[in-house]
């Protein structure tokens, strides 16, 4: 977007403002210590608006995870304002101000999209330049994503500000593309994923036009930092949402591109869903169990829990399966270490009880969390139900002593070294001292 796009954006018809009676957002809602800074930026004389995502959720009647602050102080201002405040950025410089208990509120100088000669002179840089452009809060709506991550909310007048027609997408429960969605998801190709798991986190639907070109540019999105599609995994996880985004993005082919020929079969699909669900009860989620959530189904089709089958051929297999996965997103050796137990854990429960090394598996501390793996897998694949009671009670005692039905195990000989010469002291007699 250049000068001559900014020029008709302020051409265009007055922004919609919902006064304070017209809308539901309360302060109360909104986190205290954003409220002081919120508070402090209005006092100075500068505009201090609450942005993007939390406005949306407050409008819809959900509590943001965080708020985000925006303001036309420039960031040496705003450091000026706050003494707990340090800058972060090098082509584009945010403030974060820090609170007690290592809280952060972030905030930002409202942006637009550089001019044509502002940006580089390599044309294939210009999507992906970001400087310190200052704008108007207008500039800064159109040069966000969606229309419904577009609103502001103004502390001053307690309103909410739509420059881009977001009050009415949210009404209709509809997510668009502000700008040509072409253009739009080529500059960042990760706003395709972005707009599947808003579908998903908040029940709205796409337009047709916005589908089409996600199919038609799905390929693009390989392209994207695998650091921010690494985080935007994880948010998918967090927001219980991984299972349905991952099925919307088989459907528009998107999901090889995101995760490297992955094929998202049914059975995985399916175990997904089952994750997000255990998030929602309550459990947290972390890497190590989404990446063997999302690898089970494959592990067990290239290694059949048979048991004929020897141990290390299975990690040997779950190395395989992993290991291009965490290269690609520079995940720590760590969680890889983990979520390969998780696969090896859930090997060995398939084979069933009675087998070589049962009672150091029993004993082993990821164990547990094979087994909640385990029972969401046995409910995909029924066949396994029969075997969730019997290692449950047998992780809750590891050391009782073994059914009939296990095998006897030879007891291990101990191994001897070699034998000390005879004589007084371990000394063969012709070196014994002579007392």
């Amino acid at each position: 977007m250049n000068r001559e796009t900014n020029d008709r954006i302020e051409e265009m018809d007055a922004p919609r403002i919902m006064t304070r009676d017209q809308h539901c957002i309360s302060r109360k809602q909104i986190d205290e210590d954003v409220l002081k800074v919120l508070y402090r930026l209005h006092r100075k004389g500068f505009l201090a608006y609450l942005v993007g995502g939390s406005v949306r959720d407050l409008l819809l009647g959900r509590q943001p995870k965080d708020f985000d602050v925006g303001t036309d102080a420039s960031p040496a201002q705003i450091k000026r304002l706050f003494r707990n405040c340090f800058l972060v950025g090098r082509r584009f410089r945010l403030a974060h101000i820090r609170f007690q208990g290592n809280k952060l509120v972030e905030v930002a100088t409202f942006r637009r999209h550089p001019d044509a000669e502002e940006l580089p002179d390599d044309p294939d840089e210009h999507f992906h330049f970001v400087q310190n452009v200052f704008g108007t809060p207008r500039e800064d709506a159109y040069r966000r994503d969606f229309t419904i991550n577009a609103l502001f909310y103004d502390i001053g007048s307690f309103s909410v500000i739509d420059h881009v027609g977001g009050l009415e997408d949210l009404a209709q429960r509809r997510i668009r593309v502000i700008g040509d969605p072409q253009v739009r998801f080529a500059e960042d190709p990760v706003r395709m994923l972005r707009a599947l798991e808003f579908c998903a986190r908040l029940d709205f639907y796409l337009e047709d036009d916005i589908l089409q070109v996600i199919k038609s540019s799905a390929p693009l999105i390989a392209d994207a930092s695998p650091a921010r599609i690494r985080e935007e995994l994880m948010e998918l996880y967090r927001h219980k949402v991984s299972g349905k985004v991952l099925r919307m993005s088989k459907e528009l082919g998107l999901l090889p591109h995101l995760l490297g020929g992955y094929r998202g079969d049914e059975a995985s699909l399916q175990l997904l869903q089952l994750v997000d669900d255990r998030t929602a009860s309550g459990v947290a989620i972390d890497e190590a169990f989404a990446i063997a959530a999302l690898f089970l189904n494959r592990f067990f089709r290239e290694c059949p829990a048979e048991k004929e089958t020897h141990i290390t051929t299975a990690l040997h297999i779950a190395n395989e399966i992993i290991i291009p996965h965490c290269r690609y997103f520079s995940i720590a050796q760590g969680i890889r270490h983990q979520a390969r137990e998780m696969l090896v854990g859930c090997f060995r429960m398939a084979r069933g009880r009675g087998l070589r090394g049962e009672r150091r598996f029993l004993e082993h501390p990821f164990t547990p969390r094979s087994l909640e793996l385990f029972r969401l897998w046995a409910q995909v694949k029924p066949e396994h139900a029969a075997l969730i009671d019997t290692w449950s009670e047998a992780i809750k005692c590891p050391t009782q002593p073994p059914s009939d039905t296990e095998k006897k195990k030879r007891p291990r000989k101990r191994r001897r070294g070699p034998r000390r010469p005879k004589g007084r002291g371990g000394y063969p007699k012709d070196q014994q001292k002579v007392e």
